[in-house]
């Protein structure tokens, strides 16, 4: 891998990580569309701990003061937080769901799931999902209100996130906004609850890679570019992205979703009729 693709590649994730558009297609679609041998495992290593550092960033003094919080200690000063003492064992069973699904169907993932036109299908259907929640959801609540309820209900949507296509973040705000949250809380509540399973992943593919010999010759660059580009830009994606759904809809993100949806299938059937 040279250092352009890593940049470009590292970059996508930074952006679609965070955004509801499904980082898993455009990562899986980019080499696909631009004939670019498959990364590998090394690389996607880096690209996890790029977003995993880019959440820490940003949520850091939330991450302290709801851990603070969980074992007694006056930790932090957002008032939303500190109305929801119970945040952190409620983001311990979100997580649960989504553990249990990648365990059960890495395999898959990494293979049978990853069809161009499987994700593009899932690209359109929860883009329509996302439009639900916009439509449906009260977006009345805060994330004070978080309840066990909605922790089980948003962490079994961030195990379909699994299947390229559907997108963690889609998933869990929309499933959050369909529970009454408001989008600002909703976007806040993912992305806290995606730190552990973002964590796990990264430590999951550092092992693998170990246990296949370390990092290939000529990968160490790509992978510190790679972690440094998708941290910086993941960054500053999460504060646009939440400064954006203080004033504005997620509609944006649903056509896009559905009109790459339709792309991507398209080009799929397209390249399989000429295949054959």
């Amino acid at each position: 891998m040279d250092l352009f693709e890593a940049i470009i590649l590292a970059i996508i994730q930074g952006v679609t990580e965070f955004l509801p558009v499904s980082s898993s297609a455009h990562l899986n679609l980019a080499p696909y569309l631009f004939r670019w041998p498959d990364p590998g495992l090394t690389f996607d290593i880096a690209l996890h701990f790029g977003t995993l550092i880019a959440i820490l960033i940003y949520f850091y003094k939330d991450w302290v003061q709801i851990v603070g919080q969980a074992f007694g200690l006056r930790a932090g000063s957002d008032e939303e937080l500190r109305r929801n003492r119970n945040l952190f064992w409620l983001l311990v069973i979100g997580t649960i769901p989504g553990g249990i699904a990648g365990l059960l169907l890495e395999k898959y993932a990494e293979t049978t799931l990853r069809s161009p036109v499987l994700t593009g299908a899932m690209l359109i259907l929860f883009g329509l999902i996302m439009w639900l929640a916009e439509r449906l959801g009260s977006k009345q609540r805060d994330i004070a209100s978080v309840n066990f309820r909605d922790a089980l209900v948003v962490g079994c949507s961030q195990a379909l996130a699994i299947v390229p296509g559907v997108s963690r973040s889609g998933s869990t705000i929309s499933a959050a906004m369909l529970m009454g949250l408001d989008r600002l809380a909703a976007a806040r509540f993912s992305f806290l609850l995606s730190t552990p399973i973002i964590a796990g992943a990264a430590l999951s593919a550092a092992h693998k890679l170990h246990q296949s010999g370390g990092v290939p010759p000529g990968m160490k660059m790509p992978m510190i570019v790679g972690v440094a580009v998708s941290a910086l830009v993941g960054a500053g994606v999460i504060a646009l992205f939440l400064n954006f759904l203080r004033r504005r809809t997620l509609m944006p993100f649903v056509a896009y979703r559905v009109i790459f949806g339709i792309i991507v299938i398209a080009l799929a059937l397209f390249r399989a009729s000429h295949a054959g």
